[in-house]
């Protein structure tokens, strides 16, 4: 897996930056509170606009693909970079320990990487970094401009965060994982930190058909 040497002031810029997105998130996505988790966090958020769309882009095997190929399935997708150093590998293991909760009804959702950061992340990077995580990730990349188009069907926020000092540099992104329906829509967003299991009961209640 690619890491970073340690950045700590740009660390923790990023980190202020997630915090400041979350408190901004009603208001960008116009969401709705969903259920909350035993310790009485909200677990989940139902989105009040439509969120996803068309994109097209190149998974990590070289093949291009489109939303259209994702039809069949609902969707765990993250988006983030190969070089996070911090809140994309724990929120693809979330997302890896969610499925496997799942048990079986895990084969009716497929994970999804999408990097922020296509200068660095090449297929070859991104088959590289999903292959730690659940067997079934697909990680997407591809142009400045396909990542674009993706990451504006999602409201996602990204931007490079320089150090001078440094050669290297982080990407502040948006840290929230999106439950998409077969229709290409987000029905619910997880919120950065929802524990598996929780995030496990949301999903099942949506593969049920109970929300």
């Amino acid at each position: 897996m690619q890491r970073l040497p340690s950045l700590p002031v740009l660390t923790a810029l990023v980190g202020a930056l997630a915090a400041i997105a979350v408190a901004a998130m009603i208001a960008w996505y116009q969401i709705d509170r969903g259920p909350t988790g035993a310790d009485g966090r909200v677990t989940a958020y139902t989105p009040n606009i439509d969120l996803g769309g068309p994109y097209e882009l190149v998974d990590h095997t070289g093949r291009t693909v489109t939303d259209a190929d994702f039809n069949d399935s609902y969707l765990l997708i993250y988006f983030g970079y190969t070089y996070c150093p911090d809140f994309c590998p724990t929120e693809l293991q979330n997302m890896t320990l969610a499925l496997a909760d799942l048990g079986r009804d895990a084969a009716k959702v497929t994970p999804v990487f999408i990097t922020v950061d296509p200068d660095r992340d090449t297929v070859d990077a991104v088959a590289d970094y999903v292959s730690h995580f659940d067997p079934r990730f697909v990680g997407l990349t591809g142009s400045a401009d396909q990542i674009a188009e993706a990451a504006k069907q999602f409201r996602v926020y990204y931007a490079k965060a320089e150090d001078d000092s440094s050669t290297e540099y982080l990407m502040d992104h948006s840290t929230f994982v999106y439950l998409v329906g077969t229709d290409g829509k987000v029905v619910t967003i997880f919120p950065y930190g929802t524990e598996p299991d929780q995030m496990a009961v949301v999903i099942r209640a949506y593969l049920d058909k109970q929300i």
